[in-house]
């Protein structure tokens, strides 16, 4: 089996590489070889298959097309231009986020036979804010140009797999914590920076009110949402490939008790009060949670991890790369 991941170079497309390469197999096939593609060429995780790592832009059709070759099977969709830039920029959102993902769809049409496509689609896509609970089949109305960019790709592909071009899976991911790493410009980017800043000993902004809520999920269940995305049968999804999977709401406030029940009391004291009106306006736009019983009851997508065990699992898996990145 031939997988491509596009933005193979960020955090998630580098823990889903390396999962593949532990495991060596995929749905129950052996993966003959891994296609990474991101702005620069990714680093290549250690894998008993042929690792291929491009650099180059995904908005180009010609770059792309090397990225997806004949025989690929699976493509991940992971590269992005994040919430805060693509509002800032609106010309370079469209470009990533749009034209990026217009070049996939046709180097997938270019394959002998229909791949399957995993496209990250996000919770931005929404709109409802702090007191709505979504159903499976609420509209997307976006309130940021990210999030109508995801929407746009999003309809693009299902109905590129309705023509049997390819067969894609998009997946509305919650803001995923807690991020390695520095912090980025995606509007959300505190949700981590409030676990992982004083994980590392350091102080940091808290843009918002300990009551406000968030969609989140761990990366440890992103990956595995990813892996399950890959493989399943996609009959069940008929037209509708827009998935809202399981994820945790929860207000800032019990990520700080989580935190501190963790980590020490010294921990939480790191987080300082810094209101943020422009990041608040953005974040504040989304839903703060979904019912997600389609993915749940129906599709087969796993549970969300506690609070709790998403800390840990930072501890264990990114603090020490972290603090090496970060020379602490």
């Amino acid at each position: 089996m031939q997988i491509t991941i596009l933005g193979g170079g960020g955090f998630l497309g580098q823990k889903l590489a390396r999962r593949l390469a532990k495991d060596g197999t995929l749905g129950g096939k052996a993966v003959t070889g891994l296609t990474l593609f991101d702005l620069a060429a990714p680093a290549a995780p250690d894998a008993p298959f042929p690792v291929t790592c491009l650099g180059g832009d995904v908005a180009d059709p010609a770059q792309v097309a090397k990225a997806i070759p004949p025989g690929t099977h699976v493509v991940v969709h992971l590269a992005a231009v994040v919430s805060a830039q693509a509002e800032a920029d609106f010309d370079l959102g469209l470009k990533v986020n749009l034209y990026g993902t217009l070049a996939v769809l046709q180097a997938c049409r270019a394959l002998p036979a229909p791949p399957r496509v995993v496209f990250t689609s996000s919770v931005a896509s929404f709109s409802g804010g702090q007191e709505a609970r979504l159903e499976d089949d609420a509209r997307q109305l976006p309130t940021n140009s990210y999030g109508a960019e995801k929407a746009i790709g999003e309809l693009l592909l299902q109905d590129a797999s309705r023509k049997g071009y390819l067969d894609a899976v998009n997946i509305r991911l919650p803001t995923v914590i807690i991020r390695p790493g520095r912090p980025n410009k995606a509007a959300s980017s505190f949700v981590s920076a409030i676990l992982r800043e004083p994980l590392l000993g350091l102080e940091t902004d808290l843009p918002v009110p300990e009551e406000f809520a968030v969609w989140i999920c761990s990366p440890r269940r992103a990956v595995e949402w990813f892996l399950h995305a890959m493989t399943m049968d996609t009959a069940a999804l008929g037209i509708d490939r827009g998935i809202n999977p399981p994820g945790r709401s929860i207000t800032v406030g019990k990520m700080l008790t989580a935190l501190e029940t963790v980590a020490g009391p010294a921990a939480r004291a790191r987080v300082r009060p810094a209101p943020d009106a422009a990041i608040e306006a953005i974040v504040g736009g989304w839903p703060a949670s979904f019912t997600a019983e389609r993915a749940r009851r129906f599709l087969g997508f796993s549970e969300q991890e506690s609070m709790e065990e998403i800390i840990q699992g930072f501890l264990e898996d990114d603090l020490a790369a972290t603090k090496a990145d970060r020379g602490l």
